[in-house]
């Protein structure tokens, strides 16, 4: 842990010898003691029970004649409360915790004939239907699941030219890439690089969303939205309880499928850097993992190109980029999000390239079977 995590070991080795501060017994209070963990007070708890002024948000960003995009209700946040929002903001994207994975040997990658702008969807119709499903995390803070199974799900797909489109279980994922595997937690939380090491090493299962059938191990948690008139037919994300999904290495959702022979795999994992890099390895393979650091207006984001304009951080938050372009001169990333269909762009965003921090944290593997 200490070779993955230099920033651990320069911490506790500093507190080595004040018993005051680290004390083995007491795991959680020298966590806090070292500042490697949060303590809040009841006054920062409440606060964070209070709803999210988005409106206020909405206001200043559309009334900014120079803004690249459009901000609006979002079922999904409509009403939610800061403490509900960070849950969902589960990738670790702190450089000092971050486990980046090496990265791929560019050596013989082509960026000369990188066209101006690139859909993965259109590229390959074929697979379309995966490439442009967007799902849903829940309650729960499982996006770094999310943003590289549905990645990989890609992948195959396009590498199998259409032949392979059943949705990968973004259930198994965030269950058995756990801790011990993945340095990852759950519902928690997570990496993004390191799942694409477990599926090269121990693959993931078939699975849908909740409640659909066919396959291994569907996502345990319906989607759902905030209440709003457009989107009566989703429960109240207040109203859902959150179901992590267990590591049972079988099938809940079919139990006629064969858990260890419905594996999926990627034949490899590596990171990516550099805009022209990146671009190579979408147009010839699809689409990969991307992170970032989301902001409070980020969650009223509805159209155009997104750049962070206002509002406090909340953590960070894995996704999939499926493409790129330019739109008012602006250079922008295009991207699958995991908040359903009825948030930003039936789902989809827009993000300049480099906003958020969002170049540094790439990552991908070659396809498998």
């Amino acid at each position: 842990m200490y070779e993955q995590f230099p920033k651990l070991s320069e911490r506790v080795n500093f507190w080595a010898n004040r018993a005051e501060v680290l004390n083995l017994a007491k795991p959680e209070q020298s966590c806090i003691n070292m500042q490697l963990c949060t303590d809040n007070d009841i006054a920062d708890l409440l606060r964070e029970e209070v709803p999210l002024d988005l409106d206020k948000i909405i206001k200043e960003v559309n009334s900014n004649p120079h803004s690249s995009w459009k901000a609006g209700v979002n079922a999904k946040f409509h009403g939610a409360s800061l403490k509900e929002v960070k849950s969902l903001m589960g990738t670790i994207v702190d450089p000092d915790w971050t486990i980046s994975l090496h990265p791929r040997d560019s050596a013989n990658v082509e960026t000369d004939a990188l066209p101006a702008s690139f859909d993965a969807r259109a590229n390959w119709p074929e697979c379309e239907t995966v490439i442009n499903h967007v799902r849903d995390q829940s309650n729960c803070g499982s996006c770094w699941a999310h943003g590289t199974t549905e990645a990989l799900n890609d992948r195959i797909c396009i590498s199998t030219g259409g032949n392979f489109t059943t949705l990968l279980s973004t259930a198994d994922t965030t269950a058995c890439c756990n801790f011990v595997q993945c340095s990852s937690m759950g519902c928690n939380g997570g990496q993004v690089g390191t799942p694409w090491k477990w599926f090269s090493k121990t693959g993931v299962v078939t699975g849908g969303d909740f409640g659909t059938s066919g396959t291994c191990f569907d996502y345990t948690m319906p989607m759902c939205a905030h209440h709003v008139p457009a989107t009566p037919t989703m429960p109240s994300c207040d109203d859902v309880t959150q179901v992590a999904p267990q590591c049972t290495k079988s099938c809940p959702s079919d139990a006629n499928i064969a858990y260890g022979s419905d594996k999926h795999f990627s034949a490899s994992s590596y990171g990516l850097s550099g805009v022209d890099t990146i671009k190579a390895d979408i147009l010839k393979y699809g689409s990969v993992t991307s992170a970032f650091t989301v902001y409070e207006d980020f969650l009223t984001y509805t159209s155009g190109v997104y750049v962070h304009t206002t509002g406090s951080a909340l953590g960070g938050h894995a996704i999939k980029t499926i493409g790129w372009g330019t739109e008012s001169g602006m250079d922008y990333w295009l991207c699958v999000n995991s908040w359903n269909n009825t948030w930003g762009d039936h789902g989809l965003f827009k993000i300049k390239m480099g906003d958020c921090g969002i170049n540094d944290q790439m990552h991908a593997g070659l396809p498998g079977q």
